[in-house]
């Protein structure tokens, strides 16, 4: 009897929350990806300059690299396709979605003033680069 009650605690996930610097650089890594996954024209991926930034932030380059896997986990795990479970965090999925969906929405809303805002931020940021 005590097994059963202990079960759902034990499945539970904890969802801890972001550190500002944390939530900061998921909203620039989302908002970057948002760029390119609405195709917006003149703009890369710059993967150095999103882990310097994230190193910049998080204090290192692992917890930058560590922030990344969340984030691709969030986003496997969004997408149903397998994903490393020991990754995964659900509050970076959560803000990263939300990040998202807002993000998206306003590309959606005005094309081309969106990608020009949020893909020259992104470059600002260092999280892409124009080509």
């Amino acid at each position: 009897m005590a097994t059963i009650v202990l079960l759902p605690i034990i499945v539970t996930v904890q969802m801890q929350t972001l550190t500002d610097a944390e939530s900061t650089f998921l909203d620039q890594l989302a908002t970057a990806a948002a760029v390119l996954e609405q195709r917006c024209t003149g703009y890369e991926a710059n993967g150095v300059g999103g882990v310097q930034r994230g190193a910049k932030l998080l204090g290192s380059a692992d917890a930058a690299m560590a922030m990344i896997e969340a984030y691709d986990a969030a986003i496997k795990a969004h997408d149903g396709k397998d994903y490393d479970r020991s990754k995964f965090r659900p509050e970076v999925s959560e803000a990263a979605g939300k990040t998202t969906n807002r993000v998206l929405a306003a590309l959606r809303r005005s094309p081309k003033a969106a990608c020009a805002d949020y893909g020259d931020i992104s470059v600002e940021h260092g999280m892409l680069r124009r080509y």
